[in-house]
């Protein structure tokens, strides 16, 4: 049962996203946000401490490090990051297309957008990075691992946001990661959704 807390910011993201599309990111207020959604101001800032937050929320880093943690520690990094963000990506839900769509579009279209984006990766490669380390992947092997697979996924994404509406995220992204695997052919192992 989703809470009341949790109710309210969804509304704000899927308010934000509306005004967004229409308007423009520039062009829109947290104000305008927050009376899209039937709230004040100050509860939007008890969500999101930015209008850009409301947009590049992410709450998976956890769920990442957790998948690459769960990888053999005798592989490679960049296969113990790669295989562990099949496994990730296989283990959430997936994306509302439509809105992950419009999500992605925004942000390859605007600069401050991607910057943020990039900060976002840049963070969650930190989180990757600590934990490969804490493990005993020399620090160069486990940044470069987590910055190949980050790239890769980002650039699926980006590449995915500007395709044919009807093209399924899913198989981009293994065949993104894949690419860093073994087999460039296929795309990969095939872990993943079966989408």
């Amino acid at each position: 049962m989703t809470s009341r807390a949790e109710a309210t910011r969804e509304r704000l993201r899927r308010s934000a996203l509306a005004l967004f599309v229409e308007r423009g990111f520039d062009a829109v207020t947290v104000v305008d946000v927050a009376a899209a959604a039937g709230v004040s101001h100050m509860t939007f800032f008890r969500h999101f401490a930015t209008k850009e937050d409301v947009l590049l929320d992410d709450p998976y880093d956890e769920v990442i490090v957790d998948a690459v943690l769960a990888q053999d520690a005798r592989l490679p990094a960049l296969e113990q990051v790669r295989l562990g963000f099949l496994a990730a990506w296989g283990a959430l839900p997936e994306p509302a297309a439509d809105e992950t769509r419009a999500r992605v579009r925004l942000v390859a279209g605007h600069p401050a957008l991607r910057a943020r984006a990039w900060e976002n990766n840049r963070r969650t490669g930190d989180l990757v990075v600590a934990a490969l380390v804490d493990r005993g992947v020399p620090p160069v092997d486990a940044r470069v691992a987590a910055g190949a697979c980050l790239g890769a996924l980002l650039e699926a994404l980006l590449a995915w946001g500007a395709a044919d509406p009807d093209e399924p995220l899913g198989p981009l992204v293994r065949h993104a990661l894949g690419l860093l695997g073994g087999d460039r052919r296929s795309g990969g192992d095939g872990a993943g959704r079966g989408d």
